[in-house]
C-alpha cells in the first residue's frame, strides 16, 4: 500500500479539560470536549470512519484486531517503540487509540513517555497543566491519577501527556510509583486500552525500563531508515513474549 509517508502495514504477528470518571463509572457518563473537524483530524493525521485514506484506516482496524486476539479480547497495556528516530511510533499510538475508540464500547488511554520528543499534547484541545513526569515526581506527589487525564477532541480517547518535570526520568520511570501507576490505569477501567508512545528502542536505555510495566510491546521498523542488523538488535533486546508484533511504516 503505498498512499502517503504515514501508510503503515503489518509484517507479522508474534503471538484544561478534563474528561475522566472515577472508577467504575461507565463509558456514558465519561466527560467529553469539542470533536476535532474531518479537516483538523487530517492535519493531525489521525483516522477517522469517511476519511479519504480508507486503505490506511483499514490498516489500524487491522492492527487493532491482532492486538485484542493477542489479548484474549482482554484490556491490554501496550508500548509502542521504533527502531531508531524519526521511526513514525507517535504516530502508530495515535492512530491505534483512535482505531480502538471507534467502538463506542470501548477507550483508549495515549500515554506519553517520550522524554525526547513528547508530542501526544497537541491532541488535547487546550494547555495540560500536568502530566506523566509530574506525577511521578517527589515534588508533585499530592497529584492523582485523574488530575493528569485529559479528554482530547476524539471521543473515547484520552492523554496523559508528558509533563514538565523531564530530569531524572529514568529513576522515575523505574520507581514503584511508576509500578503502581501502570496497575491503576489498567484496573481503573476493563473497557480501557492503554499505549505507550515511548523513544526510540536502540537510542534511549528509558525504552527498555518500560517493558516491565506493560502487556505487549509493538515494534515499528521505519522503511530506509533501519538497517537489517539494527532491526536484529532491537528485536533481541524485547522479551519474545511481549513482542505482540512488527509494523513496517513508509
Amino acid at each position: 500500500m503505498s498512499s502517503g509517508s504515514n501508510d503503515v502495514k503489518p509484517l507479522f504477528s508474534l503471538s484544561g479539560n478534563k474528561g475522566e470518571t472515577a472508577k467504575g463509572d461507565s463509558i456514558s457518563s465519561m466527560g467529553e470536549v469539542d470533536s476535532f473537524s474531518n479537516d483538523m483530524l487530517d492535519e493531525l493525521k489521525l483516522v477517522y470512519p469517511g476519511m479519504a485514506g480508507q486503505a490506511v484506516l483499514n490498516v489500524f482496524r487491522g492492527l487493532r484486531t491482532r492486538l485484542m486476539k493477542a489479548s484474549g479480547g482482554k484490556n491490554f497495556s501496550c508500548l509502542v517503540t521504533s527502531v531508531c528516530s524519526k521511526g513514525g511510533a507517535s504516530h502508530i499510538v495515535r492512530n491505534l487509540g483512535a482505531a480502538i475508540s471507534l467502538d463506542k464500547s470501548k477507550t483508549s488511554l495515549l500515554i506519553d513517555a517520550n522524554l525526547y520528543n513528547p508530542s501526544l499534547a497537541d491532541l488535547v484541545i487546550g494547555e495540560p497543566e500536568q502530566g506523566l513526569t509530574d506525577y511521578l515526581s517527589e515534588t508533585e506527589s499530592g497529584l492523582s491519577i485523574k488530575d493528569i487525564v485529559y479528554a482530547t477532541g476524539v471521543p473515547r480517547m484520552r492523554v496523559i501527556p508528558l509533563g514538565g518535570n523531564g530530569e531524572a526520568a529514568a529513576e522515575y520511570f523505574s520507581s514503584r510509583k511508576m509500578v503502581g501507576f501502570a496497575e491503576e490505569i489498567c484496573k481503573r477501567y476493563s473497557d480501557r486500552f492503554i499505549f505507550f508512545d515511548s523513544p526510540p528502542l536502540l537510542e534511549a536505555s528509558e525504552t527498555q525500563i518500560l517493558f516491565d510495566i506493560v502487556d505487549f510491546v509493538l515494534l515499528v521498523v521505519p522503511y530506509g531508515r533501519a538497517t537489517h542488523e539494527q532491526v536484529e538488535e532491537a528485536i533481541e533486546k524485547i522479551d519474545r513474549s511481549k513482542l505482540v508484533g512488527i509494523v513496517y511504516n513508509h
